[in-house]
């Protein structure tokens, strides 16, 4: 009988162990991961943008998976995946580009 509470014991603990994962490590990530989806989703032409490598611009183009981005100067336009926009802001709020 002895042997069968420690079994059931160690279940209990990975249990217990993987649920503690879930709720500190899985689950925000899932959020987190829905809300940058539902910003690249809301993305319209004219939006400020601010890139994963820390440049900001406008949309002038899309595509369904791509953006064309204008940086700086009208002569700077450049293609990029949505996956590499960090941040948006839409048209009607204050401009980070200027």
């Amino acid at each position: 009988m002895d042997s069968m509470g420690g079994a059931v014991s160690i279940v209990i603990y990975f249990i217990v162990i993987f649920g503690v994962f879930y709720f500190v490590g899985i689950r925000p990530q899932k959020k987190e991961r829905k809300k940058q989806e539902e910003m690249l989703a809301s993305m319209a032409i004219g939006d400020y943008v601010l890139t994963t490598s820390g440049f900001y611009g406008q949309i002038i183009d899309m595509t369904d998976d791509m953006v064309i981005v204008e940086f700086g100067n009208k002569n700077c336009r450049i293609p990029m995946k949505k996956g590499a926009i960090a941040d948006v802001e839409k048209q009607g709020t204050q401009s980070a580009a200027k």
